[in-house]
């Protein structure tokens, strides 16, 4: 089985620097050094160093995981009192360790420990230091993680609920049409049984995912449009012009029914004389996308349900599309304009 993650993710980072950093101990003394007393003796004392930093330090970060599992707070004052016993303890492993190689021959007195001391206590602030340091950045990205899985989980929620306010308002509405014409005439009604069945279909399947093909939405709004030609027979007159290329624009499932719908409600059912729908999706120069949808009529100010719609319909664009994704209602020459503006990438 082949491992996903990319290289740099599975790399022992703590490792990596631990060796790194109590390699750089004897590298520097050496370094420091001149060349007539690189003898074997000094070469294995510094590296017996290493080796003791390593099991210390690496003890020290165990007893610390220890804690952090057992939700024990970890505070500066329970570091600063084992930066003192590290490096006492590191102290005392380094003399038996002179006593043992004995690079500069037999340990006497005891001037010598205050310095071993301060520099074993500065070595093991700096490494605390460092590891209180990645704790903190780990516990930031784990927070913004974390914020981040909640915001999405949250839009997700306001997606769903916002998308379930959509389909019932639009099959209550369907509904009325079918009952409206079962007694007229049978046919008929069949037919418009048959698109609602596919309309509910197309929900049904586009209400999983935040937006879909706007040639998917057209399919469905066709069929939509053909459920209320049978009920307007010619008082509705539809044209749609899909610019090329556009038909994989991404848009929120059941948006631009939502428009359709109140273009139907509002200027074809109430005009003696009916209305035409013109649906027309387009790229301007600018490289965003506009969607129309245009019917014969006014602007009622008492149209509350259409306010609803459109709120609702801003609210799927900027939660699916983001902030660049709008929605303006307009009046001009006796026409009713919606109008979608989506981003280049949509």
């Amino acid at each position: 089985m082949t491992n996903d993650r990319p290289l740099l993710a599975r790399l022992n980072w703590y490792w990596l620097f631990q060796l790194a950093g109590w390699l750089f101990l004897p590298l520097l003394l050496i370094a420091m050094t001149p060349g007539d007393s690189h003898t074997s003796r000094m070469i294995a004392i510094s590296f017996w160093g290493v080796a003791a930093g390593l099991v210390i330090s690496d003890t020290w970060h165990r007893l610390l995981k220890r804690q952090i599992r057992n939700g024990v707070r970890v505070s500066w004052k329970m570091v600063m009192v084992a930066v003192l016993v590290l490096g006492v303890i590191h102290t005392g492993v380094q003399t038996i360790g002179y006593m043992v190689i004995k690079p500069f021959g037999e340990v006497h007195g005891v001037y010598w420990v205050p310095g071993a001391l301060m520099f074993w206590w500065g070595v093991y602030l700096v490494w605390n230091t460092f590891y209180m340091a990645v704790l903190s950045l780990r516990r930031a990205n784990r927070f913004e993680q974390e914020a981040l899985r909640l915001e999405i989980s949250a839009k997700d929620a306001e997606l769903r609920a916002l998308q379930a306010q959509v389909n019932p308002h639009f099959f209550f509405n369907s509904m009325n049409s079918v009952r409206a014409l079962i007694y007229e005439d049978q046919d008929s009604a069949a037919q418009m049984i048959d698109q609602l069945a596919s309309v509910m279909r197309y929900a049904l399947q586009s209400g999983q995912h935040d937006t879909v093909p706007l040639a998917a939405e057209i399919e469905a709004v066709q069929a939509y449009l053909a459920i209320e030609k049978i009920r307007f027979e010619e008082r509705m007159r539809v044209s749609v012009e899909i610019g090329l290329g556009l038909e994989q624009v991404r848009i929120p499932p059941m948006a631009l029914q939502t428009l359709v719908e109140n273009a139907v409600k509002y200027g074809v059912e109430t005009s003696p004389t009916g209305s035409e729908i013109r649906i027309r999706a387009q790229r301007l120069d600018d490289g965003k996308i506009h969607i129309e949808i245009a019917n014969l009529g006014a602007i009622l100010p008492f149209a509350n349900s259409t306010k609803v719609g459109l709120v609702n319909t801003r609210k799927r664009l900027a939660l699916a599309l983001g902030a660049n994704a709008s929605l303006d209602l307009t009046e001009n020459s006796g026409w009713v304009r919606a109008t979608m503006t989506l981003p280049e990438a949509a």
